[in-house]
């Protein structure tokens, strides 16, 4: 230990460039790696998107005598619903796809309990539910960010997006390729 420190000592530069190094690539991993999400949870709590608000009825202008009608919007259906599975994290949750009133779907996450971590993302993959979390990153749409980890949630399937070539939601990281969890919502047909 005496040499080691004599050396340093005596290699005052190359001493200090290793430690700034050394710094360095410890503190670009805590960032690349972002290991603190793997202790902080995420929580959102969103409600499932509904039919708009019932207007006060139509009357029929076909005279005095028209009687007022209400008409009630059609409500969200759950086309298909399936259970988290895990892959390369633990979690569990279920994921529903639901077609809304005016005929678009979101996918909506209940009561999900994942891990977090950096660059999570939601994808829709043209995979069957495997245990190989390769397989969902193959063909896939990338519906955006996971908002949280925790909770209840919905994402939004673009409109041209066709949701008879899907049969799995993916929790997928971005940054490192992996899969974290995956449900089962198709095909619809």
């Amino acid at each position: 230990m005496k040499r080691l420190f004599g050396w340093i000592r005596s290699h005052k530069v190359i001493s200090t460039g290793a430690l700034a190094v050394t710094v360095m690539v410890l503190v670009g991993g805590l960032i690349w790696f972002q290991p603190q999400k793997l202790f902080v949870d995420r929580r959102v709590e969103e409600t499932l998107p509904q039919a708009g608000e019932p207007g006060a009825g139509e009357e029929e202008a076909d005279g005095p005598a028209a009687i007022p009608t209400t008409t009630v919007p059609p409500q969200p259906v759950v086309v298909s619903s399936g259970d988290f599975v895990e892959l390369d994290h633990a979690g569990t949750g279920r994921a529903d796809l639901i077609r809304l009133p005016d005929g678009l779907y979101v996918v909506r996450f209940e009561d999900l309990d994942v891990s977090n971590g950096p660059d999570l993302r939601v994808i829709l993959s043209t995979s069957e539910l495997v245990s190989d979390g390769g397989a969902y990153d193959e063909d896939f749409v990338d519906l955006g960010a996971l908002k949280g980890n925790v909770g209840s949630q919905n994402y939004e399937i673009p409109p041209d997006v066709d949701v008879s070539r899907y049969h799995s939601v993916v929790i997928w990281c971005r940054r490192f390729n992996s899969s974290f969890n995956a449900a089962p919502i198709g095909p619809v047909t």
